[in-house]
């Protein structure tokens, strides 16, 4: 690994993100893909770089994620916060601007299981009186 470069890990909902950050020209793979092609939606590909932009680091590293499980918002949330964190380990006055912005929280919001006797987690069958 380069020596100013940075591994991270980041998780939202069930999936996870490893992240590598390597001094570059703000070329950004995902699973050996470009970033148009994995998120083809302009508000999750905004998502994914808005760490960078805080930090005014958009065009200074290349951006390298294997990233598994879930779908496509919660793949997008283990990116932010795996690059968060990797801007973090590269630079410690990286991390006020970061927080403010509330990259840095792992979101605890995970899907509630579905309970024996119900629809699903919290609906019921319908009741009948009579």
């Amino acid at each position: 690994m380069h020596p100013q470069s940075s591994a991270s890990v980041g998780r939202r909902k069930t999936a996870v993100a490893r992240v590598i950050l390597t001094p570059g020209s703000g070329k950004i793979t995902i699973n050996k893909k470009p970033l148009e092609q994995f998120f083809p939606l302009e508000t999750l590909r905004h998502d994914v770089v808005k760490p960078l932009e805080v930090t005014q680091s958009a065009g200074k590293y290349d951006v390298r994620v294997n990233v598994e499980g879930g779908g496509t918002t919660g793949q997008a949330g283990a990116i932010r916060l795996s690059i968060a964190r990797a801007l973090v380990s590269l630079n410690e006055e990286n991390r006020a601007p970061l927080r403010a912005a509330g990259f840095m929280t792992r979101d605890p919001r995970m899907v509630e299981r579905k309970k024996y006797g119900q629809k699903k987690a919290r609906k019921r069958f319908q009741f009948s009186k009579r």
